[in-house]
């Protein structure tokens, strides 16, 4: 079982923004920039290319949705947007509100304040229901449930 697995399941804590039946986003705990979030499937693809074209394209029409609300939350000229994919063996989209290109470098993460990261995804989640999305923010911060 990967950790993703395992933070959908609520065996690990998370803080989640978005759910639907195909995937969830929360946010990572050693972010680049204020806002960044991971968008990772239910179910594991140790690699994006494994997905089906289906499921590759649901991922990024969610990413763009959080990178569309994070233009209005965080201080960004734009949101990067890469996958990688080497710390865990389930596909995973970092959608990162970026000042400079060099944002998009994951070498730069650091371990976030829980205080500063728990505002930063409330702040995330009120823009998603503003922007409409309010039955994809899961009813509690703290899990991967559907309304």
């Amino acid at each position: 079982m990967t950790v993703f697995e395992m933070i959908i399941a609520g065996e690990i804590p998370g803080r989640f923004v978005y759910a639907d039946d195909k995937c969830v986003v929360f946010a990572t705990i050693e972010p680049v920039r204020p806002g960044h979030v991971l968008v990772v499937p239910r179910e594991p693809a140790p690699a994006w290319t494994d997905l089906s074209a289906d499921d590759a394209a649901h991922l990024f029409k969610v990413a763009q949705r959080i990178g569309k609300a994070q233009l209005e939350v965080f201080d960004c000229e734009r949101i990067g947007l890469t996958i990688a994919g080497f710390e865990v063996p389930h596909t995973h989209l970092h959608v990162i509100p970026l000042r400079l290109e060099a944002d998009l470098a994951l070498g730069n993460a650091r371990e976030a304040d829980g205080d500063a990261l728990e505002s930063t995804m409330q702040a995330l989640r009120g823009e998603l229901e503003n922007q409409g999305l309010g039955a994809n923010v899961p009813p509690s911060i703290d899990s991967a449930e559907l309304n």
